[in-house]
């Protein structure tokens, strides 16, 4: 009886083995062995010193593409929705002025906006705490929606080319439909007071009239200076 269950347990453990050889760009946990979580850490373990698999963090693995440096790491944007998991995650600062075009500037750290407790940093990204925001979770923004409302509330800090032309370039992503104008009107209510200023104009100027009206406005003061800065010489 104990040859056969041995038997067996190799079996599972090759089949196993053989599943995660076969697979490419994507995560593997001890959930998705049938295994006894032993033999699973056993097994990522050796994959890992293969150099089969590449280690994330405690109980999360990624099969990518084999270089002669190592496993190569998944992309940040893959690796950030899987380690934030909940909704409304998207590039922050400088990464999300990238991601859209309007800068060539790359942080050290990739950095991603979470609504709600941040995980901890590391693999090469950063995380902020957008807790308060949490409209972009209810409105279950994709990245580049996230990315364009970080780029509306950090305008000046983010974007390195003239403003008319950073804001004619978010202009042409909300009409060709990578950018929901809608879900973007949705997802206003939380975000800061200067963001909601130009969100207003943005949808405005994309031909969505009516979802700007339903954009709170800010103060006055606030939003005048807010509009300055898209005219900014």
């Amino acid at each position: 009886m104990r040859t056969t269950t041995g038997r067996l347990d190799r079996q599972a453990v090759q089949r196993a083995r053989q599943r995660i050889l076969r697979s490419s760009d994507r995560f593997w946990t001890i959930a998705d062995i049938n295994t006894p979580p032993s033999t699973a850490q056993h097994l990522f373990a050796d994959l890992r010193q293969q150099g089969e698999l590449r280690r994330i963090r405690k109980g999360l693995y990624w099969r990518g593409v084999k270089t002669p440096l190592g496993m190569a790491p998944p992309r940040p944007e893959v690796l950030a929705s899987r380690i934030a998991e909940g909704k409304g995650t998207g590039p922050a600062g400088l990464s999300a002025a990238n991601m859209l075009r309007l800068s060539t500037q790359i942080p050290r750290r990739a950095e991603y906006a979470v609504v709600g407790r941040p995980p901890a940093d590391g693999n090469g990204l950063r995380f902020v705490s957008r807790s308060a925001r949490r409209g972009r979770a209810d409105s279950e923004l994709n990245q580049f929606e996230v990315a364009a409302l970080e780029v509306l509330d950090g305008w000046n800090q983010l974007i390195e080319m003239m403003p008319d032309e950073a804001m004619t370039r978010l202009v042409g992503l909300v009409r060709s439909g990578a950018i929901s104008a809608d879900r973007l009107a949705k997802a206003s209510e939380t975000e800061p007071a200067s963001a909601r200023a130009r969100l207003k104009y943005l949808l405005g100027r994309s031909g969505h009239a009516d979802l700007a009206d339903t954009v709170s406005r800010p103060d006055p003061r606030t939003e005048a200076k807010a509009l300055e800065e898209l005219v900014r010489a």
